[in-house]
């Protein structure tokens, strides 16, 4: 710190995109964090790539004046979801449904290995957030609607990537309350171009949209799992876009200083999120002030950083920006650094690169899917399926497309649909646990000609989405959806009903249509986990970690400030029937 000039010190709290580094940036501003954003892959993306691209900005850190290596960060929220051969875990939802803390801690030991095979020190992960409306289109990414349960797996996450001998960076969040936040509440900025702008009416509606509710009930429901995070080793913490009472959390100093850096003693370093200091005023230096006074140590820039430096250095210069602020905040950085031993190795493991995507890492993946499958429906044992069944029909392309079963933030920061990576789809894990004897048919859309089935799956899904482009109004089952599962079941004697979603969906449609009814979540790329429970080769032993709606009201209704529920919900969350596992024939 004292052979620092001012700029070296601002230079670490400045972090990039990648793809928005000019050549020899890095060295000259002595930039503190280079981020890949979803999407922000190398050519080709493979294991290999990444820990080129890593390596060489890493490289181009230490030839700056003093050498401090950089963090480089990215979002591996669910695996190393933006490497093509990584392997990639259900999402929270999913893993909320384990109540499994053991098995989360060695999700985030094999997501650190992947990680350190790349030379990535830091994840923007786990998401801790406590969704309350279901229509958010991040709620996939929290554990449950239940804090305890988001606490509880949230710190099983962290000391997963502590806990493998180099410590990889956690970064819980988003702090805090945003997933709370009012229907129709999201703000729009002219100033700054990105996806919230859209006029979409049911898109960007509730996320970065506004919390309403007192500071009792914003400790009770959101503050508990940092508690965790912080005494599960945490030490950066990523702020929200989201507001509290109308005021945006990334220029809130009582919660950002006062709380976090004072009640909870955090010694960390907070960050922000993409942009989201740009959407604090229109006036983009006055907008860094806010934030840096308010607490924030590291700006995701991503793209204007030499502007960010200048804001920085002009705030200190006319004394809107306190010279000892600066201080702290590269102070903090820097132990952040010493701490995951940057200083002494500022590169990965390149011997991890052959166990990317290893047969030992999916299995921790495919344990992952089955335990976190919940059985909402048996009428008469329909499940497990016997592996004798004579034919066995298949429907729904989800049954067979990896992108469907991944959803968002997988490979891009949509998602998308088909082979997006390598894995095993449902219907090939199906095709391992029958027997030689049995036919197989699929037809996505459900015809299959005029032979029956003795038992029939159909697989729906939501397309893939992530942020304020999975905000959605109506969660009802669409139209051609529900006349799928009424198509297969009249072509066989058991229907078995499986649906990838990141949230409960209305279903009350198809509902006594299936004998069985199976909650998958979104699973990643080891859908033979499903095959296991389904064919009894593993118990049904998951539990919704949401409250499942009987109707579109309902969710609607308890989603308002200060209104009890006025329907009945179809399931509760902890609800999930079970089934005994039996030992492969």
């Amino acid at each position: 710190m004292e052979r620092m000039t001012l700029l070296e010190k601002i230079g670490q709290m400045t972090q990039v995109d990648v793809h928005s580094l000019r050549e020899g940036a890095v060295r000259r501003f002595g930039i503190g964090s280079v981020l890949s954003g979803g999407g922000g892959n190398p050519t080709p993306n493979n294991p290999e790539a990444w820990a080129d691209m890593v390596q060489r900005v890493q490289r181009e850190a230490l030839e700056s004046r003093l050498g401090i290596p950089l963090l480089y960060g990215v979002d591996a929220i669910h695996g190393h979801n933006n490497v093509r051969g990584a392997t990639i875990f259900p999402h929270n939802v999913g893993l909320g449904a384990t109540r499994d803390p053991d098995l989360v801690e060695r999700i985030g030991r094999v997501t650190a290995s992947e990680l350190l095979a790349t030379n990535v020190h830091w994840t923007f992960a786990p998401a801790v957030s406590v969704p309350q409306d279901i229509r958010w289109g991040r709620t996939f990414e929290g554990f449950s609607q239940d804090p305890a349960i988001a606490s509880l797996l949230g710190a099983a996450f962290i000391r997963g990537l502590n806990g493998t001998g180099r410590p990889v960076l956690s970064s819980p969040k988003h702090y805090m309350g945003d997933g709370g936040t009012t229907w129709g509440s999201t703000r729009r900025y002219d100033w700054v171009q990105g996806w919230w702008n859209s006029d979409e009416p049911n898109r960007w509606q509730l996320d970065q949209g506004d919390l309403r509710t007192d500071e009792a009930s914003l400790r009770k429901v959101h503050l508990p799992p940092y508690k965790a995070a912080i005494a599960a080793g945490a030490l950066s913490i990523m702020i929200s876009y989201s507001s509290w009472n109308g005021q945006k959390l990334h220029a809130h100093r009582y919660l950002l200083t006062d709380v976090l850096k004072g009640e909870l003693d955090f010694q960390g370093f907070l960050v922000s999120d993409w942009l989201g200091v740009s959407q604090l005023d229109s006036n983009f230096e006055n907008a860094v002030c806010l934030a840096v006074n308010a607490g924030l140590d590291m700006v995701m820039v991503p793209f204007e950083y030499e502007r960010f430096i200048r804001a920085v250095e002009a705030g200190v210069g006319n004394g809107n920006i306190a010279a000892s602020r600066v201080d702290d905040a590269c102070r903090r950085i820097l132990k952040v650094k010493a701490a995951l031993g940057l200083f002494d190795d500022p590169f990965g493991d390149s011997a991890l690169l052959s166990a990317v995507g290893s047969e030992s890492h999916r299995a921790v993946a495919r344990e992952a899917v089955s335990k976190s499958q919940v059985l909402l429906k048996n009428k008469n044992g329909a499940v497990p399926i016997s592996p004798n069944v004579r034919r066995l029909l298949v429907a729904g392309s989800a049954a067979d497309d990896i992108g469907l079963q991944c959803g968002g933030w997988t490979i891009e920061w949509q998602g998308g649909r088909g082979a997006i990576t390598p894995g095993t789809t449902l219907l090939e894990g199906l095709s391992t646990m029958v027997s030689p004897g049995t036919s197989i048919a699929f037809q996505p859309d459900g015809v299959f000609g005029v032979e029956h089935g003795e038992v029939g799956v159909v697989v729906l899904s939501e397309p893939p989405y992530s942020e304020g482009e999975g905000d959605r109004y109506e969660l009802s089952l669409p139209a051609e959806d529900v006349e799928l599962v009424r198509r297969v079941r009249s072509q066989c004697d058991v229907l078995v009903l499986v649906i990838y979603s990141g949230r409960p969906l209305v279903i009350g449609e198809v509902l006594d249509s299936c004998d069985a009814i199976v909650a998958s979540w979104l699973p990643g790329t080891e859908a033979n986990g499903i095959a296991d429970v389904l064919f009894g080769r593993r118990p049904f032993s998951g539990r919704l970690p949401y409250d499942w709606p009987e109707t579109m009201d309902e969710v609607k209704v308890r989603s308002r400030r200060g209104h009890a529920p006025r329907f009945p919900i179809l399931w509760p969350i902890s609800y999930g029937l079970t089934t005994a596992g039996r030992p492969p024939d």
